[in-house]
C-alpha cells in the first residue's frame, strides 16, 4: 500500500480463504457420425433423449458409435460429442454441394451474399444430410397473396361440377398454385373476403392447364382429407383463394412499425417451414416452423429493440434452415433499409415463393484421418474439460484391425494426462467368432498391438442390446458401458473406487456379450491388459478387472488409482495457479501448505489415500530454484489400492482343540 503523509487510518482487506477447487470427473467425449447435427465442433448431450434430438436417431450405419454415446448417456449426463466431417452436404434450393459445418462456419462463410456468390438460391437446410431433402419453405410477401381474396377475373369454368368432384375447372389456372386453399361460392352468393357462405375449404393438389385437382381441407388440423367438393359449384361461380399456411397467421403481412415510421411501407413478410416428405417428422407435411411479420428492411428492428430483418430472425430462431440470400424476387429485399417501399403488390397474379430443398447427401463412411481431425478438438486441454474419452467402435472401413484409432485415441489420453481413453476391440474380435478360443487369442492380439499407457482401460468386446428406434437387437462396443461405470463411481463414491465388480461394475441392458470370458481366459485377458466382462448366472454382466493399459507393473496399472492422480493433480494444479507472480518465500510457502494439505485429508478420509507429504520449504525452493522464478513443492502419496484376490482360509479342527491353539499354524 502506499505511504501515508499525514496520521489516518487506512483499512485493507487480503483473503486467505482459498481452498482446492472441486474438479469435473465424469465429463466424457466421443466422435459419432450422424444423420443430422453440427459438424466438426464439440456439442455437450446431457441425455439420450437430447443426442436423438441433436444429432438423429441410429442407423445402420452408425449404431455403434450411437448407442456407444447413448450407453455412456444411461450412467452419466455429460457427454462432448463431435461430428466429424466426411463427404455430406446441405441440402439447398439449387442443389448446388455445399457443407455449412457450423453456426460459426454458416457466420464465417455463408451469411453475406457479398462473401458467397449465392449459387445455392436463398435457403440451405441448417444441418448437412439427406434428412435437409425433406424441407419446404414457403414465403408469403403481400396481403393479396395471404387471402382471402376474391378472384374477380379468374371464375369457375364447369357447368359439371357436383358433389363428390375431385377435379373442377376454372377460367385461369395460372393464377394459382398448388397448394392454395380454395373456396367455391355460387352466381348468386359471390364469396367476400370476410369468409365464402359455404365455408367449406379445398386444397389444390394438383394443376393441369385450368383444371384443378382438389382434396377437401380441413383449417383446424391443417390436413387434406379424403372426399371431393361437399357441395355443388355454379358455372361462373367466384372463387376465394387463400395462402396454403393463411391459418397459421393472425394477419396479413403489411408495413411494420419501425419500416411505417422510417417512412417506408409493404416489408413485412411471412415464413414457413415445412416437413414436405415427412422424413424429419415422420408426417408429411408438417410445419416445423413459422416466422411471422419478418422484415425485408436489413435495420428493420422489433417494438424490443432485436432484429426483424427476415435472415437474421431466420438465424436466431430457427432449427432448421440459414438463408443463403435475399429474396431476389422482390424488389430490394435484404438491400435496402426501412425507409424504402418494398414491392408487395402484384394483383391477381401474385405468386407464393416456395422452395423445395434437395441434394442433401449422407456420409458415414469416416476415414481414420477424418476421424482423428474430428478427436483433436479434445486435444485442448485449457479450453476442453475432459476426463472419460471414448472410442466407439475402434474398427473402421480403413482399419479392419482397430489398431489405428484406438491408438489415435489413446495418443491423445496420453497427452493431456488428465482423461483416460476407453477401448474396444474390433468387432471383427469378437462378433460372430463361434469359438472362445479364438476370441481369446484376438483380443489378446488386439491389446498388444495398443501402446502401454495408464491412461487408458481396455475392455472384452461387444453386448447385445436392444435398439428400440429401429425395433433390432445389436452388437455394439462396451467402452461406452465402462466409461459411464466410471461415471457412475463418481456420483455414488468417487473417481478413485474402482468401478469393476458387484457393487459398481453392473452393465446394463446387456441380453449377452458377444464373448463371455471363463476364468482360464479372463487370466489370458488380464495380463494382457484387458479387463474382462462377465455375465454371470443370476448375478448379471459385470466389468471384472480395473486395469489400466500400462504393460509396466506399478501403482498406475490400476484404474482407481489413475482416476486417483488425475483429481490430485487438476484439482492442486488448478489451486496452484493463484500462487504465480508471488513471491516465493515463506509466507507463500506455508499458505500453499495450508490449502494443499486440508485438501489431501478430505481425500484421505474419504479413503483415497493412505497417508501423505507435502513438502515445500526451503529445502526444495533453493536460492537457485527461486532465482530462476521457479516455485517447488513435492507431495507425497500412499494410494488406496483396489483387492484383485481374496484368499479364504477355512480350517477344521478337532473337538476340544481351541482355536487359539491353531490360529498362528
Amino acid at each position: 500500500m502506499a505511504f501515508q503523509v499525514s496520521p489516518g487510518v487506512n483499512v485493507t482487506e487480503k483473503d486467505l480463504t482459498n481452498i482446492v477447487p472441486a474438479v469435473s470427473t465424469s465429463s466424457g467425449g466421443i466422435v459419432m457420425t450422424a444423420e443430422k447435427g453440427p459438424i466438426d465442433e464439440i456439442t455437450t448431450i446431457s441425455s439420450e433423449q437430447e443426442l436423438v434430438e441433436t444429432f438423429g436417431k441410429p442407423n445402420s450405419s452408425n449404431f455403434e458409435e450411437f448407442f456407444t454415446a447413448a450407453n455412456f448417456l444411461g450412467y452419466g449426463n455429460n457427454l462432448k460429442v463431435v461430428r466429424p466431417i466426411t463427404g455430406m452436404v446441405n441440402a439447398c434450393v439449387s442443389g448446388t454441394a455445399i457443407l455449412i459445418k457450423n453456426t460459426t462456419d454458416y457466420l464465417d462463410n455463408y451469411s453475406s451474399a457479398a462473401s458467397f456468390a449465392a449459387a445455392v438460391g436463398p435457403y440451405a437446410a441448417r444441418e448437412a444430410g439427406t434428412l435437409g431433402n425433406s424441407l419446404k419453405i414457403s414465403v408469403c410477401s403481400n396481403s393479396t397473396a395471404f387471402g382471402p381474396h376474391s378472384m374477380s377475373g379468374n371464375l369457375v369454368n364447369d357447368a359439371t361440377a357436383a358433389i363428390g368432384d375431385t377435379s373442377i375447372s376454372v377460367d385461369d389456372g395460372s393464377l394459382m398454385q398448388v397448394g392454395d386453399i380454395l373456396e367455391f361460392g355460387d352466381s348468386s352468393n359471390v364469396p367476400s373476403t370476410s369468409g365464402a357462405p359455404s365455408g367449406f375449404f379445398y386444397k389444390i393438389t394438383a394443376i393441369s392447364t385450368n383444371l384443378l385437382t382438389i382434396a377437401r381441407f380441413n383449417p383446424q388440423t391443417g390436413a387434406t382429407e379424403t372426399g371431393g367438393l361437399r357441395h355443388a359449384v355454379e358455372d361462373n361461380a367466384k372463387v376465394l383463394r387463400h395462402w396454403e399456411y393463411y391459418f397459421q397467421f393472425s394477419n396479413a403481412p403489411t408495413t411494420s412499425d419501425d419500416v411505417s415510421a422510417a417512412g417506408g411501407s409493404n416489408d413485412e413478410m411471412h415464413i414457413v417451414v415445412v416437413d414436405e416428405d415427412g422424413g424429419i417428422s415422420g408426417t408429411a407435411g408438417t410445419i416445423l416452423e413459422t416466422f411471422e411479420g419478418v422484415s425485408q428492411a436489413s435495420d428493420a428492428k422489433t417494438s424490443t429493440g432485436s432484429s426483424n430483418f427476415f435472415a437474421d430472425v431466420i438465424y436466431a430462431q430457427s432449427k432448421f434452415v440459414y438463408v443463403m440470400d435475399h429474396e431476389t424476387t422482390l424488389a430490394n429485399s435484404g438491400t435496402a433499409k426501412k425507409g424504402t417501399t418494398f414491392d408487395n403488390t402484384q394483383g391477381d397474379a401474385f405468386v407464393v415463393k416456395t422452395y423445395s430443398l434437395t441434394s442433401g447427401t449422407d456420409d458415414y463412411a469416416a476415414t481414420n484421418a477424418e476421424i482423428a481431425t474430428a478427436y483433436e478438438k479434445f486435444n485442448d486441454k485449457e479450453n476442453v474439460d475432459l476426463s472419460l474419452l471414448l472410442c466407439g467402435p475402434s474398427q473402421t472401413t480403413a482399419d479392419a484391425t482397430g489398431d489405428t484409432k484406438a491408438t489415435a485415441v489413446m495418443d491423445i489420453a496420453t497427452s493431456r494426462k488428465d482423461c483416460v481413453a476407453f477401448i474396444s476391440p474390433a468387432r471383427a474380435d469378437v462378433v460372430g467368432v463361434s469359438n472362445a478360443i479364438t476370441q481369446t487369442q484376438n483380443v489378446v492380439g488386439f491389446a498388444d498391438g495398443l501402446p502401454s499407457t495408464s491412461y487408458a482401460v481396455i475392455d472384452s468386446g461387444y453386448k447385445y442390446m436392444y435398439d428400440r428406434y429401429n425395433d433390432v437387437y445389436r452388437f455394439v462396443p462396451l467402452n461406452g458401458d465402462i466409461a459411464g461405470l466410471c461415471a457412475r463411481t463418481d456420483s455414488i463414491a468417487d473417481a478413485w473406487f474402482s468401478p469393476g465388480g458387484f457393487n459398481r461394475g453392473q452393465v446394463r441392458g446387456a441380453v449377452k456379450l458377444a464373448f463371455n470370458p471363463n476364468q482360464t481366459q479372463r487370466d489370458e485377458l488380464y495380463k494382457a491388459r484387458v479387463n474382462s466382462v462377465v455375465s454371470f448366472p443370476g448375478q448379471g454382466t459385470v466389468l471384472f478387472g480395473d486395469k489400466t493399459a500400462q504393460a509396466k507393473p506399478s501403482a498406475f496399472d490400476r484404474v482407481n488409482v489413475r482416476r486417483l492422480f488425475i483429481v490430485l493433480e487438476k484439482a492442486i494444479s488448478t489451486a496452484a495457479k493463484f500462487q504465480l507472480f508471488e513471491f516465493n518465500d515463506e509466507f507463500t510457502r506455508a499458505q500453499f501448505r495450508n490449502l494443499v494439505e486440508p485438501f489431501l485429508r478430505d481425500v484421505q478420509g474419504r479413503r483415497g489415500l493412505t497417508d501423505f507429504s507435502v513438502v515445500c520449504d526451503d529445502s526444495n525452493n533453493t536460492g537457485d530454484v527461486i532465482d530462476r522464478n521457479e516455485f517447488r513443492a513435492d507431495i507425497f502419496v500412499k494410494p488406496a489400492r483396489s483387492i484383485n484376490f481374496i484368499q479364504l482360509n477355512f480350517v477344521a479342527t478337532r473337538s476340544g482343540v481351541a482355536f487359539s491353539e491353531v490360529a498362528g499354524s
